[in-house]
């Protein structure tokens, strides 16, 4: 649609707009009202529901054409028909080029989270490798998430398993410490770090600051892409060592050449026709696709991520891969080359918004014949193997998901299946914890720990489930807004819940559940989900999510205490539980399954449904015990001199210094307390107090 086109307002069924009524036409008429209004420049529009919620940000060249589009209420997909009746209002801000438009949309997008956007809700930053020069002794360490330190920063790196892998090597070949500043300080002979050769021991002088300072330089020169001078100098060093007899000193560098090499060789393909670049190759097979991006920094290939991004069947693969780079790199600095399979839509504003991002020329290029072709195809090999691998489990999942909802008679398959656990030692540190699984697995940043208080459970394993589960809907409730009265006006029945599921990994329609918020899916531009998850707007509350199917680790005792909990709050019949309980000597494949009004039983010990719900247990399992095992490592570490006001570090250190612990200042009478430097006599009187006050 040009600038000088104007769009055509059919009129409705041949009614007057104001004479039309019906729900489905009333979000055609609000944006018709607000189509009056636009001005014809380029901004960002906001598509607002009745309660005010945001549903979709957009941007335009023009916003009253644009808006204009979608005010004839006919030619949409599914989604965006959803979309339409749904609308309520919309705001505008107007931009001065498409360019800051396309930078502001990204930015709402991430802080809004629209239902019917693109939700890239992977922020996981990627991390790096900095060397910290805000000491006089330079650490090498990983680095993720802001850079609020001095320091060089080199990355990005595709995981944190490719950095630990870099980082050994490295500390293999260069020596250069990796504890804290603290630590370093603090160190009065060298760590075990020296003994196996990972470091030169400049804590307690070892290495002079000389050729401390020249390990930081080789380093340096390593990860900016001088390796290849790196080696051939030592190399020179090596040999002029050897011919000096000095052997011990010929073999260190021969074994720092050795970490080198095995540095390059790990990495793969290292290109020598750019030295920095990011590469996207974009596969596409029976609707779904996968995204491979490839990091080469320095010259070096820094390794790679697969994502699956959810589209629609309508959309194109230029669209796609268009939309997937724009989100890319909302949080994210550019490189100056981005290399790609197929020419992305919109190349020319996407270079522009990249350029605006990282204050430099950013170049987007399809490479047709030489290096840059064969690294691209090399991503695409690997994308297309990672979207067979991903389609064969998924099939796998769904018929385990499948067999779990004929096992606990559910309507359907299960979306979202929550594990419950606890754990304590006697009642202290007790902690529960939730996890969420799914089509796609493990929904890792779902999962809730839940710290217990005494006064909840008295030591009682049962009252220790009841409260975690009343505390988890309760809150549940709190975020949706919503009674039990109104579960149940919007069509749970009285014999459990049985809502249809959103759209599926990659953004196949599917009926829409009875939740007031429904699910949204993939729309025109930006109509691509990067995430691994469901397109749905209850995954964006801390507990707004409704379970399909809840497990609890525990027998017949703790399915009662959920189920208590349950009818307290209104929800016994609207929720679907079941127990599972350790088999006879704890037996894996013994396990027994309770629920209510059902008599316990067994599957079959070779089903793999069977094998599939002890995995969800013994997850949740792990879960709590590793969460409470840091509980209570961090009561260990907790000294009680941190609960005394006006106590503070200088303070703690002086009376630690001069009783040697926290129990000698609990011994210590009144007039010792006094005479530390820096007690004065209220805070003398006030720590003598506290500590004969706990006895």
């Amino acid at each position: 649609m040009t600038g000088a086109d104007k769009p055509v307002l059919p009129a409705l069924d041949g009614l007057p707009v104001e004479d039309a009524t019906p729900p489905q036409l009333r979000g055609i008429e609000a944006i018709r009202d607000a189509w009056k209004r636009m001005p014809a420049r380029p901004g960002v529009y906001r598509m607002l529901g009745a309660d005010g919620e945001v549903l979709y940000v957009g941007k335009a060249k023009s916003l009253k054409n644009r808006v204009g589009q979608y005010a004839q209420g006919r030619g949409h997909t599914n989604a965006i028909t959803r979309m339409i009746h749904q609308t309520a209002s919309m705001e505008v801000v107007v931009t001065a080029t498409e360019t800051e438009a396309l930078l502001l949309e990204t930015n709402m997008i991430k802080r809004l989270k629209p239902r019917f956007n693109v939700l890239m809700r992977d922020d996981k930053s990627f991390p790096f490798i900095a060397i910290r020069t805000d000491h006089p002794t330079p650490a090498l360490q990983k680095h993720r998430g802001a850079k609020n330190f001095k320091g060089k920063f080199y990355g990005p790196f595709a995981s944190a398993g490719a950095v630990n892998r870099t980082l050994n090597t490295l500390q293999k070949a260069f020596l250069l410490r990796s504890c804290s500043d603290s630590t370093f300080s603090g160190r009065t002979r060298p760590c075990m770090l020296y003994q196996i050769k990972r470091c030169s021991g400049p804590c307690v002088g070892l290495v002079s600051e000389g050729e401390y300072a020249a390990l930081v330089k080789d380093s340096t020169d390593f990860l900016e892409g001088r390796s290849t001078e790196l080696q051939e100098r030592l190399a020179a060093e090596m040999r002029e060592a050897s011919d000096a007899l000095e052997f011990e000193q010929a073999a260190r560098l021969r074994n720092r050449i050795r970490a080198l090499a095995s540095v390059r060789a790990s990495q793969g393909v290292n290109p020598s026709t750019f030295s920095e670049a990011d590469v996207f190759a974009l596969h596409c097979e029976g609707g779904q696709s996968c995204v491979q991006v490839f990091f080469f920094r320095a010259g070096q290939n820094w390794g790679n991520r697969a994502y699956f991004p959810r589209h629609g069947a309508e959309e194109t693969a230029a669209h796609v891969l268009s939309a997937f780079i724009a989100q890319f790199y909302d949080d994210r600095e550019p490189p100056k080359l981005v290399l790609c399979n197929i020419d992305p839509s919109d190349r020319a504003l996407l270079e522009e918004a990249l350029c605006a991002r990282a204050d430099c020329r950013v170049e987007i290029r399809v490479p047709e014949r030489g290096e840059k072709k064969e690294i691209v195809d090399a991503a695409l090999l690997n994308a297309r193997e990672a979207l067979g691998r991903c389609m064969a489990e998924s099939g796998s999942v769904a018929k385990l998901l499948d067999g779990v909802a004929e096992t606990f008679a559910l309507a359907q398959r299960p979306e979202r299946i929550e594990v419950y656990d606890n754990s304590h030692i006697q009642g202290t540190n007790a902690l529960g914890a939730m996890i969420v699984a799914g089509p796609e697995g493990f929904i890792k940043n779902q999962y809730r720990k839940f710290n217990m208080k005494t006064e909840e459970f008295q030591g009682d394993d049962f009252a220790m489930m009841k409260a975690m589960i009343r505390r988890r809907f309760a809150r549940m409730l709190a975020e949706r807004e919503e009674s039990p009265s109104s579960v149940a006006e919007e069509g749970l029945g009285e014999e459990g819940r049985s809502s249809a599921p959103g759209p599926d990994r990659f953004g196949a329609p599917q009926p829409l559940p009875p939740t007031p918020q429904g699910r949204g899916g993939a729309i025109e531009n930006g109509g691509v989900d990067f995430s691994k998850e469901r397109d749905d707007s209850e995954r964006e509350t801390r507990f707004g999510a409704w379970p399909d199917l809840v497990l609890i680790d525990g027998g017949e005792g703790q399915l009662n205490a959920t189920l208590e909990a349950l009818g307290e709050l209104g929800l016994k019949h609207r929720v679907v539980v079941a127990g599972i309980a350790k088999g006879v000597d704890r037996d894996a494949g013994r396990e027994r399954f309770f629920m209510a009004g059902r008599a316990p039983f067994r599957l079959d010990e070779k089903s793999p449904v069977l094998y599939y719900l002890q995995r969800l247990r013994d997850e949740a399992h792990r879960f709590a015990i590793g969460a409470h095992r840091g509980k209570r490592k961090a009561g260990v570490a907790k000294n009680p001199l941190d609960e005394i006001d006006g106590v503070g570090p200088t303070r703690k250190r002086a009376l630690l210094d001069r009783f040697g612990s926290a129990r000698g200042v609990s011994r210590a009478a009144l007039a010792e307390l006094e005479l530390v430097d820096g007690v004065s006599k209220e805070l003398a009187k006030r720590i003598y107090d506290f500590f004969h006050d706990k006895r």
